[in-house]
C-alpha cells in the first residue's frame, strides 16, 4: 500500500512545511548589532554581534566566531536598561534563570532595547509564543487545514476591500465624466446663441429660458477618506533619517495609501498611492517606503515589524510597479509564488479528501491487507474530527462567497472601465468640437 493518507492532504503539508520554513527559519537574521556580552564563566566582557532572528536570540564572538548565546524567544521573562557602578548603559535579558548582559551597542542601546521588545511581545502574543508552542506539537491536521483555509480566507477579504474601493473610485469617474457632458450641453447651447442671436435679422431663434442648473455632486474627497476602510494595521519600530532615531509606532495599510502613525494613534505621515514613489522590501520582516522630491530632501521611512510578512502581500497588490524585493527578501517572495498554483490546487483536494473521509469514515483510503502497526498509527493520527469537517466546510462556504462575489465585482468593474472609455472618447470629441467653433468666434 503506497499510502494512507486522505487524498492530497500530504501536498498540502509538504507545501505548508516549506513555507514556513522559508518564513519563519531560524537562520533569517533580522537585525543585528555590534555589542559586548558578559561571560560568566571566565568574568570577562566578549565583543562580538548580538543578532535576532524570527523566533531567537544570538550572540557570536569576533574573535572565535563561536555561539555563546542562543535561546527562543518565548523563554525570556524580561527585557531591562540597566546600569550599575560597573556597567553603565547595558541591556538584560532574564532567559528562565539566566540572566545575560549586553554592553556598548551600536548605534545605541535605546535602539536595540526598542526592537527586540518589540519581537519579544509579538512573539508571546502569536501562536509561536510559549503558551501555544507546546500546543502546536500536538495539533492535528485537520487544525493544521483549518490554519490555512483560514490564511487564505483572510488574504481574499484584504482583496476585495482592495477591489470595493477601486470600484468606488471608477463610480466618481462616472459622476465626473457625466457632470463634464452636461456642462459641454450648457457650452453647446451657448455657442449657438453667439453664433445665431436672437437680433440678427436672419435669425429666427429666439433667446431662450435661463438653463436649469444641474445639482452639484453632495460626495467629496474628504467623505471618501472618512469612510475609508482599514485593510490591516501592525505595529512597527519607525526609523526616521537616522538609525538613531527609532520609536515604536503602528502602520496602517488603506486602499488609498498607507499611514505612519506613534503609539499615541497621532499621525507622523500620510502617503497617499500616488505620492508612493517605491517600497524596498529588505527583509520578510523590514520595509522602507519613500517619496522624491526635487530641490528638498526625500521623506523615507524604515518600517520593522514581526506582522510585517502579513503586510508585504497587501502592499505588492497595491504597489506591483513601485515595489522592490532586495537580495535577503528574495527567498520570502519566490516562496510564497512558486508554490501558489499548486498550493490553490491542493487546499480543494486535500479539504475534499478530508471532509470525505469524515464523512464516510468506513470506507477504506485503499486495501487493509499488510497494513503493519505504523501504518495503522499513522492514519489514527491523520483523521480529523467531526468539529474540525464542520469548521473547515463553514471556511469554504465563505471562500466560495467570496470569490464568488469578488469575480462580480470584477465583472462590474469591466463594465464600469468600458463606459468610461466610452464616455471619455464622446467628451474628447465634443470639446475638440466646441473649440473650433470658439476659435470661429473669435
Amino acid at each position: 500500500m503506497s499510502s494512507v493518507s486522505p487524498s492530497g492532504f500530504e501536498s498540502v503539508a509538504l507545501v505548508e512545511e516549506d513555507l514556513n520554513g522559508e518564513l519563519m527559519n531560524e537562520d533569517i537574521r533580522i537585525h543585528s548589532w555590534p555589542c559586548s556580552y558578559y561571560l560568566d564563566t571566565s568574568k570577562q566582557w566578549v565583543s562580538g554581534r548580538l543578532s535576532l532572528t524570527p523566533v531567537a536570540i544570538k550572540f557570536t564572538a569576533d574573535k572565535t566566531g563561536e555561539l555563546l548565546v542562543n535561546f527562543h524567544l518565548s523563554s525570556i521573562s524580561e527585557i531591562k536598561k540597566e546600569s550599575s557602578n560597573l556597567i553603565f548603559s547595558s541591556l538584560t535579558i532574564l532567559e528562565k534563570n539566566t540572566k545575560h548582559w549586553f554592553s556598548s551597542l551600536q548605534p545605541s542601546r535605546n535602539v536595540v532595547f526598542n526592537i527586540l521588545e518589540h519581537f519579544w511581545r509579538e512573539q508571546l502574543l502569536s501562536s509561536q509564543g510559549a503558551g501555544a508552542e507546546a500546543a502546536a506539537l500536538q495539533s492535528t491536521k485537520g487544525k493544521e487545514l483549518t490554519g490555512l483555509l483560514t490564511g487564505s480566507q483572510k488574504r481574499l477579504e484584504d482583496t476585495a476591500k482592495v477591489l470595493h474601493y477601486q470600484g468606488e473610485q471608477f463610480d466618481n469617474i462616472m459622476r465626473g465624466l457625466n457632470k463634464i457632458e452636461g456642462d459641454m450641453d450648457v457650452a453647446d447651447r451657448l455657442l449657438t446663441e453667439l453664433e445665431s442671436p436672437s437680433w440678427w435679422p436672419f435669425s429666427s431663434k429666439l433667446w431662450k429660458a435661463p438653463l436649469e442648473t444641474k445639482p452639484k455632486e453632495t460626495a467629496t474627497v474628504s467623505d471618501s477618506k472618512n469612510q475609508e476602510g482599514i485593510i490591516i494595521r501592525i505595529p512597527v519600530i519607525i526609523t526616521h533619517r537616522t538609525d538613531s532615531n527609532v520609536k515604536p509606532g503602528k502602520l496602517t495599510l488603506f486602499a488609498s495609501g498607507l499611514e505612519i502613525s506613534d503609539c499615541n494613534s497621532q499621525v507622523i505621515h500620510r502617503f497617499e498611492s500616488k505620492d508612493v514613489d517605491d517600497i524596498r522590501v529588505h527583509t520578510p520582516y523590514e520595509i522602507s517606503v519613500r517619496q522624491r522630491f526635487i530641490g528638498k530632501p526625500d521623506t523615507s521611512y524604515r518600517l520593522l515589524s514581526a506582522k510585517m510578512p502579513e503586510a508585504i502581500p497587501i502592499l505588492e497588490m497595491q504597489f506591483s510597479k513601485k515595489i522592490q524585493f532586495l537580495e535577503d527578501a528574495l527567498g520570502f517572495v519566490g516562496a510564497r509564488k512558486s508554490p501558489q498554483v499548486d498550493l490553490g490546487t491542493s487546499i480543494w483536494q486535500a479539504a475534499t479528501g478530508l471532509l470525505g473521509g469524515v464523512v464516510q469514515p468506513s470506507s477504506p483510503v485503499g486495501g487493509r491487507e499488510g497494513m503493519d502497526n505504523d501504518q495503522v498509527q499513522l492514519q489514527k493520527q491523520e483523521k480529523i474530527s467531526q468539529e474540525e469537517a464542520k469548521e473547515l466546510k463553514q471556511i469554504l462556504k465563505k471562500l466560495k462567497g467570496l470569490a464568488l462575489e469578488t469575480e462580480a465585482e470584477l465583472e462590474r468593474q469591466d463594465e464600469a472601465l468600458d463606459s468610461i472609455t466610452t464616455s471619455v472618447d464622446r467628451t474628447t470629441l465634443n470639446i475638440d468640437k466646441q473649440n473650433r467653433r470658439i476659435k470661429k468666434l473669435t
